[in-house]
């Protein structure tokens, strides 16, 4: 018999695809509208779309972000995407290791994913609340090339045995200068603002996935197992991605952006790059695809966007990353709003 952890992660898995089925898309990726010019100038050819950072050298700057492992199920799970990023070149992170450090039995759900995709840049996944060590076994247990650690206060406190005492940065300034790949401090769909940016800059982290609202909703998916107490009003929490990645433009702090939350195509990927993203998650999307589509419709969807992805390069007439700085866009009243009260904060 599984442990409750395990069952836990199969309750996420369900949930989550429930929620997907029942609500769609609530990102907010209208708010931003890219000025069309009708002369760009450029051929799709001759776009490029890959990554080019010190330590994420990718030809593709989307990836399978973290989902899920740690039961018989979600680890079939975890084999096909693996699977599919083998096949696609595309990253891909695993879901929280937490259980891994209490239950021996995980670890084969995790491990698939190294086994599947020997060659693939794999990304490890533990909680805020860790240490160092916890951190490198996470690592070393799928051979990761990075490691992403998830802060997660607001789920936390809608969960039913979630945490209650949240000082994490001394863990989080522990396991950046203990680990030997690139540490991604990264949210869980309620953003980021620009004095947890600052706090994270302190203590020498990098890089920050800012995990905005608007995609995979953690609050609900633990309200929705939390039959106790009811966080109804926790459902709209915190800054989308758009507005998180706002946050990082006033920011002062030089920390790289990833970005993910509520990204359901090639334009959702494209207007976070436009917005300072340098690379972008998919996650609730993927998983969608996959349990509807099998890995041969979730495989033919990531090639699709990869393809996509240069056409729309070409269109807004930027050859790669660097040049999609120089994208005209406008922003809706409500997210100039945004910007405009969050100037100076």
């Amino acid at each position: 018999m599984e442990s409750a952890h395990a069952h836990r992660k199969d309750e996420h898995l369900a949930i989550t695809e429930a929620n997907i089925r029942k609500a769609g898309p609530q990102a907010n990726f209208t708010d931003l509208r890219i000025i069309h010019h009708g002369l760009p100038e450029l051929a799709v050819a001759d776009t490029d779309i890959s990554v080019q950072l010190p330590d994420f050298n990718l030809p593709v700057p989307f990836y399978i972000e973290a989902m899920t492992g740690g039961s018989l199920r979600t680890g079939q799970i975890n084999a096909q995407l693996a699977n599919v990023a083998k096949e696609t070149n595309l990253a891909m992170a695993v879901g929280s290791q937490s259980i891994t450090l209490k239950d021996p039995t995980s670890y084969a759900s995790f491990e698939v994913v190294r086994q599947v995709n020997p060659d693939g840049f794999i990304l490890a996944n533990l909680g805020a609340g860790r240490n160092a060590a916890d951190a490198k076994f996470a690592v070393d247990l799928i051979q990761a090339n990075a490691l992403e650690i998830h802060i997660n206060v607001a789920q936390e406190i809608v969960m039913p045995e979630g945490d209650r005492e949240f000082y994490w940065l001394d863990n989080l300034a522990e396991i950046v200068a203990a680990v030997d790949v690139p540490v991604i401090v990264k949210e869980v769909g309620f953003g980021i603002s620009q004095t947890t940016l600052t706090k994270l800059a302190a203590i020498g982290v990098k890089y920050v996935n800012v995990g905005g609202r608007g995609g995979t909703n953690f609050a609900a998916i633990e309200n929705q197992r939390n039959h106790a107490t009811d966080y109804d009003f926790m459902l709209d929490w915190g800054q989308t991605t758009l507005e998180s990645l706002i946050e990082g433009q006033l920011s002062s702090t030089d920390i790289t952006l990833f970005a993910t939350g509520g990204i359901n195509n090639p334009l959702d990927i494209l207007k976070a790059q436009i917005m300072g993203a340098k690379m972008t998650g998919v996650a609730g999307h993927f998983l969608h695809t996959l349990l509807t589509e099998k890995e041969v419709g979730l495989t033919n969807e990531i090639l699709t966007w990869q393809t996509q992805l240069h056409e729309l390069y070409a269109l807004v007439g930027a050859k790669d990353q660097t040049a999609l700085t120089k994208t005209e866009y406008v922003l809706s009243p409500e997210l100039a709003n945004y910007r405009h009260q969050r100037l100076g904060k």
